[in-house]
């Protein structure tokens, strides 16, 4: 059961740096794009968004998931939905100010509910 647990967390951990990750990687593009324009047309690259995007979804239904199995709470799985939307509609935004601000508060909202997660107990 410990083991489990501390996987758990593990997976929790991870996805919450990834969005860390993401935050950094929207923040420099911002930076990088009002700096020096053609390096912002690399990190822009719509790819790069909707790779990250599944990447996300990948863990929030793996760590999220276990989680509502093995704690039974179903609050961190749903606060961790809630940012995933607002991340996935936030990819059909145009490039602009709102789309940085909305992908950074679904990430923030995401990251929330890895953490409620990682901190429930049975």
């Amino acid at each position: 059961m410990f083991a489990t647990r501390e996987r758990q967390g593990a997976l929790d951990r991870l996805a919450i740096g990834l969005s860390g990750l993401c935050i950094v990687h929207c923040l420099a593009s911002a930076v990088l794009l009002a700096v020096l324009a053609s390096a912002g047309g690399l990190l822009l690259n719509p790819v790069i968004h909707e790779v990250g995007l599944v990447l996300a979804i990948g863990f929030g239904i793996i760590a999220l998931g276990r989680g509502v199995l093995e704690h039974g709470f179903m609050m961190p799985a749903a606060v961790g939905g809630l940012g995933l939307g607002v991340m996935a509609g936030a990819l059909t935004l145009p490039h602009s100010g709102h789309e940085v601000v909305y992908t950074i508060l679904g990430v923030a909202i995401l990251a929330l509910g890895h953490d409620l997660n990682r901190r429930a107990v049975i």
